[in-house]
């Protein structure tokens, strides 16, 4: 029997295609039912619907299955639905009809909304926290390397002057930025829904402000109509920010190719690292940053995913809105595990000194050669041009000296004002206020 089953239960065929992949995705959403369900239960008394007889072997029923979820022992039979009838059948199955009681003010709508909160909740505090560590490995490398100049390029074409330093940096200035967007999304998903019912309140008195606090939700997802509305639009928001580090990540894993090829040699890992080929001996192939890059790559389509899967849904659920979770869920593992990686590789990551030692490289100092000039007064556009005429006949000598001194550059990445405004953002998502609501529920 199913939650919302009255006389009997739908043709298997029916129940097999419209359940889907739901079972198996639950679970990760059972720790999160259970805290909504905890927060729910303790609301539902504080305003009448349970007593307090009924509200402690509730708790302590639902806490036991919470145990159970977190020492991986919970399951979600086969014919239970999904994880609130499965969390719902186990409490009547130990107390009889005060588990019933549970459901009272709310609907399977509200339950996922607020699972979801919860479970994106989570993901974003374990992304977070590998973003913060790959940022760290960036700016240590960026540190370690920052006097080691390699080429720029501009239309791939040598151009000016770069160094290692500034190249790890860059990209950990790029992961503030996406880090940015995940604020972003953070303030969107930690707002509560619960309460909303199936998308238009209840005549019960319930005390959403309650389960706010409870939960550790900063606000209440105010108005019950767009409380349901939110589901994909906090979705495709999340997947624009993991989209958004996938892109940074992925450019940073093109670049580990090119650098790594026979015709740059600006880099090296281990052989361990690589792989080969089979019929050519000398091949050390970069699959795990081919591997990484088409990862992103396919990351970077998540939000036009969940919106295409959002295209012309009229108001209120609609039952396309559960193969969300098919999309989502894996893009957040793929992102994780990426993250994982792309710090392991650079842990071993060695960087070629003296690149600038070949010939092919002398026209990255033109510009130098043209500042020289108009440091000793020549006008800047007569300077180009007596640079240009030296080039071209091929009498350039090139000054291989570099005197970069300004703010984020050579000489000056500014490593410490990059890493402080990391700092500033990982302040403001306040973790600490979830994680301590959780464990008083628990």
């Amino acid at each position: 029997m199913k939650l919302w089953s009255k006389n009997g239960d739908a043709d298997a065929r029916v129940d097999t295609f419209t359940v889907g992949r739901d079972r198996e995705l639950d679970v990760l959403l059972a720790e999160a039912d259970v805290l909504g369900s905890l927060a729910h239960t303790q609301m539902l008394a504080s305003v009448g619907l349970l007593k307090q007889e009924e509200l402690e072997p509730l708790q302590r029923e639902l806490k036991a299955i919470l145990r159970q979820v977190r020492e991986g022992k919970f399951v979600i039979a086969s014919g239970v639905e999904d994880v609130h009838s499965q969390v719902e059948f186990l409490l009547t199955e130990k107390l009889g009809d005060v588990g019933k009681k549970i459901h009272s003010g709310r609907s399977r709508n509200d339950q996922v909304l607020v699972d979801l909160r919860i479970f994106l909740r989570r993901e974003i505090v374990g992304i977070v926290g590998l973003v913060k560590e790959l940022f760290d490995t960036l700016q240590a490398l960026s540190e370690r390397h920052r006097d080691v100049l390699m080429p720029g390029y501009t239309h791939a074409q040598v151009a000016m002057p770069s160094s290692f330093g500034l190249w790890f940096g860059a990209y950990a200035e790029s992961l503030t930025d996406d880090l940015q967007t995940v604020l972003a999304a953070w303030r969107i998903v930690n707002r509560n829904p619960l309460g909303s019912a199936a998308g238009y309140g209840s005549s019960f008195p319930l005390d959403r402000e309650m389960t706010t606090r409870l939960l550790g939700f900063d606000s209440p997802a105010y108005n019950v109509v767009y409380a349901q509305m939110g589901r994909g639009k906090t979705e495709r928001v999340v997947g624009q920010a993991v989209a958004n580090i996938a892109a940074s990540v992925g450019r940073l894993a093109a670049d580990n190719v090119m650098f790594l090829s026979q015709n740059f040699g600006f880099i090296s890992y281990p052989d361990s690292l690589t792989t080969g080929s089979s019929i050519m001996p000398h091949k050390k192939n970069p699959d795990v940053w081919e591997i990484i890059r088409g990862r992103c790559n396919l990351l970077q389509a998540l939000p036009n995913t969940v919106s295409m899967l959002l295209t012309n849904l009229p108001l209120g659920y609609n039952r396309d809105l559960q193969l969300l979770k098919e999309v989502l869920f894996p893009a957040l593992a793929d992102l994780k595990e990426v993250l994982t990686m792309v710090r392991f590789m650079l842990e071993h990551v060695g960087v070629n000194r003296k690149i600038l030692d070949d010939p092919r490289y002398d026209y990255l100092f033109s510009v130098e050669a043209v500042n020289a000039l108009v440091l000793d007064g020549m006008p800047f556009r007569d300077a180009y041009k007596q640079v240009g005429m030296e080039v071209e006949s091929g009498c350039f000598s090139p000054p291989k000296e570099v005197r970069h001194t300004h703010l984020g550059s050579i000489g000056d990445p500014a490593n410490g004002q990059i890493a402080a405004l990391m700092d500033n953002i990982l302040a403001q998502f306040a973790f600490d206020k979830v994680s301590e609501a959780e464990n008083r529920l628990s």
